[in-house]
């Protein structure tokens, strides 16, 4: 962690033990977060270079979250002087202590004993002890790549950003946390323009040309962006031929990337139990997974289980401690099909009789922590994603996600690709163009009915999952590995 002066430390101490003698407290939790982010982008087009940006940026303040008679106050600082922290606790107990006189309930909330310890990223390369220097011939190299060919190659880019982030948690229960965490984003994509029709995009490793993670510069030979360029780029030109998806009703099968946003879009958020309760409905709406349907509705096939774990190595939503100090661990959220449990807070959890399952998370000091995903991920199965064309006799390979849209209760669901190959008889036949599909969250993972096995499984990373108002972007995980579902609706963007 990030050097504490003895003096601030101290300070912090003296503001959580006022809260703790306050007779308007019930509960307090001081935080501590100390965030460096950095941006790094290449770009090739027809009218400009190479370097395209590098910016830098550091946070660094106090969350003061106090639960009152009946309910909350926050308030935040970055004046990190004994005055400001005091200020701050008066503030956050004030709040609390005239909402209480107009809540209607009282916030039933989840007793724990107290947490300490400290936990780090393991085994990272610190990306900030890596000069701009060697980040930008990283991301330079397969740009040269991308934007060598034919006049049909628009623009190519690829880019990175890094983040350290330091948290110390206190709380008037004797809960005392630090954790430093490092993640990164990278990746590449490139578009080409036909005679005819929208321009198509090619991004590597996933959407948007950018997989997220934990961990240090190491990742980024991992990703090895300069072989995968000229694959990556043929492919764009070779999609402004292609034909476009035909409609129809087939089987489907999608890539784990693409697996990985569905799961994220139409089990991860419905399964946010403030969503349930309507008391967080901002930007991804409500969710239909009412709190009768816990243990006895079916989800998905029986092959479908889905778990929330903060213990994966590598996860965007990895980590010691949640932001109420709950510790790290792995439930599941369907169990062979059935829904189980929910993401849930020490709050939200209290208020089903349930024990919270430790999703608790904000973006930064100024934020008060909302429950979120940590890595929310689809078991494996047996085989690869090879096997699973071979088994196929009539259907399509979708890959690479472009648009999403879903309705505000987690049902209705559409996603536009980058990238298809029709499957005839177990073989990969023609690329396609512009693939779109499209169905119902429960009848979809209903059918579900092969997914790839452990060699083929890979966590993702989202790095910019929002919620909230104010808005909070913060980074969750996934891991999934292919999978097929049967009769599914399929079509065309063009």
């Amino acid at each position: 962690m990030s050097h504490v002066s003895p003096e601030f430390e101290a300070a912090l101490r003296d503001v959580l033990d006022a809260l703790r003698r306050d007779p308007r407290v019930r509960h307090a939790e001081v935080r501590f977060v100390d965030e460096t982010v950095e941006h790094l982008s290449v770009r090739s087009s027809r009218q400009s270079g190479r370097l395209d940006h590098v910016t830098s940026s550091r946070s660094r303040g106090v969350g003061i979250r106090v639960l009152g008679a009946r309910t909350w106050g926050f308030a935040c600082t970055a004046t990190l002087t004994r005055e400001g922290l005091r200020t701050a606790a008066e503030r956050a107990a004030s709040i609390a202590a005239a909402s209480s006189e107009r809540a209607t309930r009282i916030v039933a909330f989840e007793e724990r004993s107290a947490e300490r310890g400290t936990y780090t990223t393991p085994d990272v390369v610190d990306p900030f002890a890596v000069s701009v220097e060697e980040k930008l011939a990283a991301l330079d190299a397969p740009v040269g790549v991308l934007a060598t060919g034919p006049s049909e190659l628009l623009s190519a880019e690829a880019g990175m950003e890094w983040r350290r982030i330091d948290k110390w948690l206190l709380t008037t229960e004797g809960t005392d946390v630090r954790q430093t965490f490092f993640t990164g984003a990278c990746g590449m994509r490139v578009v080409a323009a036909g005679a005819a029709g929208p321009p198509q995009t090619r991004s590597y490793p996933t959407w948007n040309g950018a997989d997220a993670f934990q961990g240090g510069f190491e990742h980024i030979a991992a990703l090895n962006l300069a072989t995968h360029a000229p694959e990556l780029r043929d492919e764009a030109l070779a999609l402004t031929t292609a034909p476009p998806c035909p409609s129809g009703v087939v089987d489907v099968i999608l890539e784990s990337s693409q697996v990985a946003l569905q799961v994220h879009e139409s089990c991860g958020h419905p399964t946010e139990l403030d969503r349930v309760f309507g008391t967080e409905i901002t930007l991804a709406g409500g969710s239909f997974l009412d709190p009768q349907k816990l243990g006895s509705f079916r989800y998905g096939s029986n092959i479908v289980t889905l778990t929330c774990d903060s213990v994966t190595p590598g996860g965007l939503g990895t980590f010691g401690w949640d932001d109420e100090g709950t510790p790290a661990a792995k439930h599941a959220l369907v169990e062979a099909g059935i829904f189980v449990d929910y993401l849930s807070s020490r709050e939200t959890a209290a208020a089903i009789d349930r024990r919270s399952t430790g999703t608790m998370r904000a973006s930064g000091f100024n934020r008060t922590p909302l429950i979120r995903m940590t890595n929310v991920s689809l078991a494996p199965g047996h085989g690869s994603l090879d096997d699973l064309v071979r088994d196929t006799r009539d259907g399509v390979l979708i890959a690479t996600d472009r648009s999403w849209s879903i309705d505000d209760q987690r049902l209705d669901f559409h996603f536009g690709c980058e990238i298809a190959w029709e499957i005839k008889n177990g073989k990969r036949t023609r690329m396609l163009q512009n693939p779109v599909y499209f169905g119902t969250t429960p009848t979809f993972w209903g059918s579900c009915d092969a997914i790839a096995g452990p060699e083929e499984f890979r966590m993702w990373g989202v790095a910019s999952c929002g919620k909230g108002d104010p808005i909070q972007i913060i980074g969750v995980g996934h891991g999934a590995s292919p999978a097929r579902f049967r009769k599914v609706n399929v079509g065309s963007s063009s």
